[in-house]
């Protein structure tokens, strides 16, 4: 079945619709010999009155009249759409991209300002556990030394080589912290050198931090001068304890057994 299109009396363009509802709107008075029909076949317009399906209807209503300007119950024609409307759909969603990104930049920016100093504080403290646990490890590794060699302690020439084997590895001997190329971040108190454990105050320092490197032995002028843990410096002390001590107290340790 054939579909039509038409022009109605308000030169708005309806359509496609049937031949029957054609007829029916020539019957209702809506359209008339003169308006403008286009079938799906047709290439051009033409009146109506140049339709023969249309020829037995039309000779039943006047030829004059202009014909009702819209067709009751037929949806009004769309507007048409401007050639430039794409681009203007373009450009905004481009632009709303853009201010989304760098939205998404600064709160980036925001967030990592605010992660930041949690994660080096994380990392310094997680550094200064590090310290404590070696040194911890290499004072009982002293410890167990003296108890191999009739409670005496090591040479302090050669305490690293005299307890690494029951350190069991010379990662104890490195300082996360240290950024040093050495074999050692740790110095051992030359005072009780080969001494007896007996006669060692158990609070006498026995390790601390020192840059001296592999066997490194002597005194507070070996300590490091700044700490590498924030405001804390680690000392061992005869007796196996591991301590943090900050600046001020330093000069309150016993280095004399």
């Amino acid at each position: 079945m054939a579909n039509y299109t038409f022009i109605g009396g308000d030169q708005k363009q309806y359509g496609p619709v049937t031949a029957e509802q054609l007829r029916q709107w020539i019957l209702d008075g809506r359209l008339n010999a003169q308006s403008q029909v286009k079938a799906e076949s047709d290439a051009e317009w033409r009146a109506l009155s140049a339709f023969p399906e249309f020829a037995e209807v039309l000779a039943t209503r006047p030829a004059a009249g202009a014909p009702h300007p819209l067709p009751s119950g037929t949806p009004p024609p769309l507007p048409p759409v401007p050639a430039n409307s794409n681009r203007l759909v373009i450009t905004s969603l481009i632009l709303a991209g853009v201010v989304v990104s760098a939205i998404f930049l600064i709160l980036i920016s925001i967030f990592a300002a605010m992660l930041l100093p949690a994660l080096a504080a994380a990392k310094q403290k997680a550094e200064t556990i590090n310290c404590i646990n070696n040194e911890h490890m290499l004072a009982t590794a002293v410890k167990v030394y003296s108890t191999d060699n009739t409670n005496h302690f090591p040479p302090a020439v050669s305490w690293c080589y005299s307890i690494k084997v029951n350190v069991g590895s010379e990662k104890a001997f490195k300082c996360t912290a240290a950024n040093s190329a050495s074999r050692c971040d740790y110095a051992f108190n030359s005072k009780l050198d080969g001494m007896d454990e007996s006669k060692i105050a158990p609070d006498t320092v026995m390790i601390f931090e020192a840059d001296g490197g592999w066997n490194a032995n002597g005194g507070p002028e070996l300590m490091v001068t700044k700490p590498r843990h924030a405001r804390v410096f680690v000392v061992a002390f005869a007796d196996g304890s591991v301590q943090q001590l900050r600046e001020s107290q330093l000069n309150t340790l016993r280095w004399d057994p």
